[in-house]
């Protein structure tokens, strides 16, 4: 038997396993979903479909271990693979099973990091699907997984070798310690004047002190994919400064931070690597400095290329806690939500893990998913052990305005804080 090769935590997985670690009780970090099958799906061949995708997948044979030598978390590829097997139920037992199945936190240690589960009864199908946040990302599911056992149902030709998740996970970790020192002074610079007294909404909610799930779902009306069609603009940037400008106003607070996260891919094969490939790193914005719409839009997608190019140093981030609380922000496209294909029929989401505390230690969670109409939907899920449901509801008030506003390229982001009343 070969000696067994040891590979470093990447800094957003040493984030997620601390944060599951420390609150155990609170945080399952399960990502995935329960899918209601078409009735025309053979369940055999779609076994065998997600089995041959599980193994040409380096990223199945992950397992969290304990390093023998300095005793720390690293990872392993050299795990077994845990086929998708059928379990046939009655209805009855489906619903009990249904219910064990979505409340299943993960035992961390040298064990396997997914689970895949086929139920047929007399009268549906389904699929379950779950893996644990450290390991694998929303695009490597939605996109990656869905669209390979897809072409594998339907007997599509594959290429015999995918690009390996723990080669990337090695060639990450090359850094010198020279230029993994100069991340770490730009992540200290950047981030040297955050305070949470001022930077993150006000506090009015003092009577619960443990975490406690608050959230509101909006569609947003008053934009759609046409505008950016004509403006070329990036949907991630022009949502990110929206909200900035959001909680600048909410905040009165002219200095803000959020913490973007990141699909991490910058190259096609990075894009077909099966794997949490995200990041989660801070921007700056001080709105002190009048300018054009235009201009913010364009200088902060600057400052975002320069955030990502020290992604590399982002462990002094979540190692000392400069972003702690911090508000996070996500955009996803093309991820499913209510439904997806599987063997070229509609399956249905009707359930999902009942994770119960934020994946990072933060205030907000802005999500903005685009939708199938070409309209967008804004979910925001808050605190609602610091933050009162009437104050998120002014929040998004003021997102719906500073979105309308922000649609004008030479609007001025003097002239929009001084209109809208927040």
């Amino acid at each position: 038997m070969s000696e067994r090769k040891f590979y470093p935590l990447r800094p957003i997985q040493r984030l997620f396993i601390d944060t599951h670690f420390n609150r155990a009780k609170s945080t399952m970090m399960n990502v995935g979903a329960l899918l209601k099958l078409s009735p025309v799906i053979d369940m055999e061949r779609l076994a065998d479909a997600i089995n041959t995708t599980l193994e040409a997948h380096d990223i199945f044979r992950c397992r969290l271990v304990i390093h023998p030598e300095t005793q720390d978390i690293c990872q392993v590829f050299d795990g077994e693979i845990i086929p998708a097997k059928i379990e046939k139920n009655s209805d009855e037992e489906f619903e009990l099973l249904r219910k064990k199945l979505l409340k299943q936190p993960y035992k961390l240690i040298d064990k396997p990091l997914y689970n895949i589960t086929l139920i047929e009864t007399p009268t549906s199908k389904y699929l379950y699907l779950d893996f644990y946040q450290a390991l694998i990302d929303g695009t490597s599911i939605a996109i990656l997984f869905i669209k390979e056992i897809n072409m594998r149902y339907n007997g599509r030709y594959l290429p015999e070798k995918f690009p390996s998740y723990a080669e990337f996970v090695e060639n990450e970790a090359k850094i010198s310690s020279a230029e993994l020192e100069k991340g770490h002074e730009y992540w200290r610079n950047l981030l040297a004047n955050f305070n949470r007294e001022k930077n993150i909404p006000p506090i009015d909610v003092r009577t619960i002190k443990l975490w406690t799930k608050g959230e509101i779902k909006l569609k947003f009306k008053n934009i759609s994919e046409e505008f950016f069609r004509k403006t070329k603009r990036n949907e991630t940037t022009f949502f990110l400064a929206v909200f900035m400008m959001s909680l600048a106003k909410f905040c009165m607070s002219k200095n803000i931070y959020m913490r973007l996260i990141h699909s991490g891919r910058s190259n096609s094969n990075e894009r077909r690597v099966m794997g949490l490939m995200f990041d989660n790193f801070p921007c700056v914005w001080d709105f002190e400095k009048d300018m054009t719409v235009e201009d913010f839009l364009n200088e902060l997608e600057g400052n975002i290329q320069t955030g990502f190019s020290y992604k590399r140093s982002l462990d002094v981030v979540y190692n000392e806690g400069l972003a702690d609380d911090c508000p996070t922000f996500v955009f996803q496209k093309n991820i499913f939500n209510d439904h997806t294909m599987i063997g070229d029929a509609t399956a249905v989401v009707i359930d999902t893990p009942s994770n119960e505390f934020s994946a990072t230690p933060n205030s907000l969670d802005l999500k903005v998913f685009s939708k199938e109409d070409g309209l967008y939907e804004f979910w925001l899920i808050y605190d609602a052990g610091r933050f009162g449901r009437n104050s998120m509801k002014n929040f998004v008030a003021i997102v719906e305005k500073i979105l309308s506003a922000m649609q004008n390229p030479n609007n001025t982001t003097s002239k929009i804080w001084s209109l809208i009343r927040g």
